[in-house]
């Protein structure tokens, strides 16, 4: 896997011989006691020195992937739109950036519901993020959820529930990874003899969660489960040599994730 364009907004890779694209939608700054230790403890001053701050606060990435297999596209998570903060919503300018024509992404699949990773279907002038969209897949048993969106109403019925195991194409593979939320989905691309794991909000933090896994984040549905999927992912890439994609990964999010003696790292690509 190899960087091929890189901009202030996008960066993209050759993944065997297809093209995968970072698109960064911005950031978000939350609070440290948003961190949580086992038992739903706030992590307190408890904070390793290694982790950035600003302004006192955690400042987490914002980033969708573009998956070009030729064809047409497919895009994991599609950013905020102007659905929260205004240090969001950037996702069009990183698509122009990347020379990636709106109209040829076709399919769009979310890793879960929260609103960060969905209202992009929607243009801040109310336009439709995606006018050729044909096939929009919502983690199963998050379909309520996302139904719930007012905003969303259009697309409602052109929802379909995406499955663990399901195929989206002979390329990209949806992984059941629940705890941050009750669908919460990754997926695994395959192509010319390498992999790529795109997840969701597996890592908030990862200046700090590679090496402690064990700490949480407050608005993860399941904090356990939540935990044990992170091991069960942070390994399985690990083991097996694959890079991984985060939506909250430092921008462009892309690298790769190691064993230490007693948990992880992650070496940006």
């Amino acid at each position: 896997m190899r960087r091929i364009s890189t901009g202030p907004y996008h960066t993209t890779y050759k993944v065997g011989d297809i093209r995968v694209t970072s698109l960064r939608d911005g950031y978000v700054d939350m609070p440290v006691r948003r961190l949580r230790q086992p038992g739903d403890k706030p992590l307190g001053d408890d904070l390793p020195s290694q982790v950035p701050l600003f302004d006192g606060a955690l400042r987490l990435s914002v980033n969708a992937f573009a998956i070009d297999e030729g064809e047409e596209i497919t895009l994991i998570d599609t950013g905020s739109s102007n659905a929260w903060h205004p240090t969001m919503g950037f996702l069009p300018q990183a698509l122009s950036g990347a020379k990636i024509a709106a109209d040829r992404i076709r399919t769009v699949a979310f890793t879960h519901t929260h609103l960060d990773h969905i209202h992009g279907l929607i243009r801040p002038d109310g336009g439709d993020g995606f006018p050729q969209l044909a096939r929009l897949f919502v983690p199963r048993a998050e379909l309520d959820m996302f139904r719930s969106q007012a905003r969303l109403s259009r697309f409602h019925d052109r929802a379909q529930p995406l499955h663990p195991g399901q195929r989206l194409s002979a390329r990209i593979e949806a992984i059941a990874t629940p705890g941050h939320e009750v669908g919460h989905t990754c997926f695994r691309v395959t192509s010319g003899g390498e992999t790529l794991l795109a997840w969701g909000d597996l890592v908030h933090v990862p200046s700090l969660q590679f090496d402690r896994p064990e700490i949480a984040w407050e608005f993860d549905a399941d904090q356990e489960q939540a935990r044990a999927t992170r091991l069960r992912i942070l390994a399985l890439a690990a083991d097996n040599g694959w890079c991984v994609a985060g939506a909250h990964l430092d921008s462009p999010g892309v690298g790769r994730v190691s064993r230490t003696e007693t948990a992880f790292r992650f070496e940006p690509l």
